[in-house]
């Protein structure tokens, strides 16, 4: 059975401050620099199960990408233990696993191993990923040289062809141009209800009541509160808003 489940989670950054030149010159530093410790999650505590659909809301820099980072896998924990049962699939930084030297159809299939596909199935979905992406003739080229457009479109479309447990999604993402945004959304919406568990971090209040069934209010990488969707996200907007009616 599919599960994420974080136990007294901690997730620690030690960001290096170089020295400005004047504070070296007048010795009030060392050449090294200092470090800067960033408590980017504090203590979490959280099970997700099997058939629930958590939104993750929160001012900027509250944790949310690193939540998601930490359930992927992309940061190990600092403190505390994360556990998850089931296979993965992140629709967040499209980018990562591609070779740039490489043609599209090449890293179709090298994106699809990376996430998790057995040669033989990647190479079984090949051509729908190929006829999704729309890019044609373009696939013979090199990754290097597409548009940013196109290059989003081509990973949009290995990454959504994976069928997985569980489905991280961070909402901050582009699908490439206009024309291909419709059958983009269609697809992110049918991914979004066939998975077994989908943790979605969003800033619309809408789309949080339209996909999930569970809010999270992160605030300075710890749980505020956790409940409903509605409850959530009313005490959230008085919080944010309180002088709105």
């Amino acid at each position: 059975m599919s599960v994420v489940n974080l136990n007294s989670v901690d997730l620690t950054f030690q960001i290096r401050k170089d020295a400005r030149l004047k504070d070296i010159l007048l010795k009030q530093t060392n050449k090294q620099g200092q470090s800067q410790q960033i408590n980017a999650l504090s203590n979490l505590n959280l099970t997700i199960n099997a058939g629930e659909r958590v939104g993750i809301i929160g001012h900027n820099g509250a944790g949310k990408s690193s939540l998601l980072k930490l359930i992927a896998g992309i940061y190990p924990p600092t403190g505390g233990n994360v556990h998850v049962d089931g296979s993965i699939a992140c629709l967040f930084e499209l980018a990562t696993g591609f070779e740039m030297e490489a043609t599209g159809w090449d890293n179709i299939y090298l994106r699809g191993l990376m996430l998790g596909e057995h040669p033989k199935s990647i190479k079984n979905k090949t051509q729908e990923i190929a006829d999704f992406s729309g890019l044609g003739e373009y696939l013979n080229v090199p990754v290097k040289y597409y548009s940013s457009g196109m290059f989003m479109r081509l990973a949009f479309s290995i990454s959504t062809a994976i069928k997985p447990d569980i489905l991280l999604l961070d909402e901050v993402i582009a699908a490439g141009d206009a024309a291909f945004l419709e059958k983009a959304e269609k697809r992110m919406k049918e991914l979004m209800g066939s998975v077994k568990i989908l943790v979605f971090v969003t800033h619309s209040m809408k789309s949080l009541k339209d996909f999930c069934n569970k809010c999270i209010w992160l605030d300075k990488g710890q749980i505020r509160m956790i409940g409903g969707t509605e409850e959530v996200s009313q005490a959230y907007l008085q919080a944010m808003l309180p002088n709105s009616k």
